[in-house]
C-alpha cells in the first residue's frame, strides 16, 4: 500500500511538472486591443529592386523575441525624450520642430523637450565636406560621438539631434538620413533630404509626415524595436525617400504591442490623441489610419 501511495504521488508531481512546462511553452494570449486592430495590418508585398528588403534579408522580430530582449524601459530617473536642433532654422522649419515635439510626446506617451539650438560652428572643417558646389555636408559620426553623446540632460531616456545640413557617414557614401547609437540611446537626423530642396507652405505637410516617420522610427529603435517585416509599418526599413513615403506612419499591431509593453501606456488614449493630432494638422492619410483602428475598438 505504501509503495502504491509513493507511486501515485510521484505520478502526480510529474503531471504537474508537465503542465507547468506546457504552460511555459505557450505564448501569452494577445491583448484584445492588439487582436482587434490586427485586421488593419497591411501585409507587405514582395520587395522590388531598390526596396530595403530586396537587399537586406531580415527576419523581423516577434513580440516574444522583443520581450526576451534587453531594452530600455522608462523609470523615474530616465523618462524624457530630448530633441537637440543643430544649425540655423527657418520659421517653417522651427514650426515643424514644434510639431515634432508634440507628436513624439503623444507617440511615446513620454515627456518630450526641445533643447536650445546649437550653432553649426561646433562642427570643425575636418568633419565637413562639399558634395558639390554650394552643397555642404557634415560628418554624422562627429555630431553623434563628439557632441550628442556628451550631452546628459536631466532624466534623459533618448536624445535625437536634428541638423538642417545634409549628413554623410563616410567618404564613399553620398549621404545618410541619420545615424544612431542605440546602445547610448542617441541619434542624429537631417531634415535636408526631407524637404525636396526647400520647405514651403505647399510641401509643408508632406515634409512634416516624413519628419514624424523618420524620428519615431529612429527613437523606436532606441526602445529596442527592430525593423518590421510583419506589415506596412513605420518600423519598416527604408532605402529611399520614395520608400519612406510609401510606408505607413502607423505602427502595426505587433510593433504597437512591443512599445506598449515597454512604456505601459493607455492604448486607446494614445490612439485618440494621435487621431486628433493628425486631424488638427491636416494630415489626412495619417488621420484615416488612426480612425480605422479607433472604429474597430469602439
Amino acid at each position: 500500500m505504501k509503495k502504491i501511495t509513493i507511486f501515485l504521488l510521484l505520478l502526480f508531481c510529474a503531471c504537474n511538472k508537465q503542465k507547468d512546462s506546457d504552460n511555459k511553452s505557450q505564448p501569452k494570449p494577445k491583448d484584445p486591443y492588439f487582436k482587434s486592430i490586427e485586421i488593419n495590418d497591411v501585409k507587405l508585398g514582395k520587395p522590388a529592386y531598390g526596396d530595403w528588403l530586396f537587399s537586406h534579408k531580415e527576419n523581423g522580430q516577434t513580440f516574444e523575441q522583443y520581450e526576451k530582449s534587453k531594452h530600455i524601459v522608462p523609470t523615474k530617473e530616465s523618462n524624457i525624450i530630448y530633441i537637440r536642433p543643430i544649425g540655423n532654422f527657418t520659421v517653417l522649419q522651427k514650426k515643424q520642430i514644434e510639431l515634432l515635439n508634440e507628436y513624439l510626446e503623444i507617440y511615446f506617451q513620454l515627456k518630450t523637450k526641445t533643447l536650445e539650438a546649437i550653432s553649426n560652428n561646433v562642427v570643425p572643417k575636418s568633419a565637413r565636406r562639399m558634395l558639390y558646389e554650394n552643397h555642404e555636408q557634415f560628418l554624422a559620426g562627429y555630431l553623434l560621438d563628439s557632441i550628442l553623446k556628451k550631452e546628459k540632460p536631466l532624466n534623459r531616456i533618448a536624445l535625437m539631434g536634428l541638423s538642417e545640413v545634409d549628413l554623410y557617414p563616410k567618404p564613399e557614401w553620398n549621404y545618410v538620413f541619420g545615424l544612431a547609437s542605440y546602445r547610448d540611446k542617441v541619434g542624429v537626423s537631417s531634415i535636408y533630404r526631407l524637404q525636396d530642396g526647400e520647405l514651403t507652405s505647399e510641401n509643408f505637410n508632406l515634409c512634416l509626415s516624413r519628419l514624424l516617420k523618420i524620428s519615431s522610427h529612429e527613437i523606436g529603435h532606441m526602445f529596442g524595436l527592430h525593423h518590421c517585416t510583419n506589415a506596412n509599418c513605420v518600423m519598416n526599413g527604408t532605402n529611399s525617400m520614395s520608400e519612406t513615403d510609401r510606408h505607413s506612419i502607423r505602427l502595426c499591431s505587433v510593433c504597437q504591442q512591443k512599445l506598449s509593453s515597454c512604456i505601459k501606456y493607455d492604448n486607446k488614449n494614445r490612439l485618440t490623441n494621435l487621431e486628433n493630432y493628425f486631424k488638427r494638422n491636416n494630415l489626412t492619410e495619417e488621420y484615416l489610419d488612426m480612425k480605422k483602428d479607433l472604429d474597430i475598438i469602439h
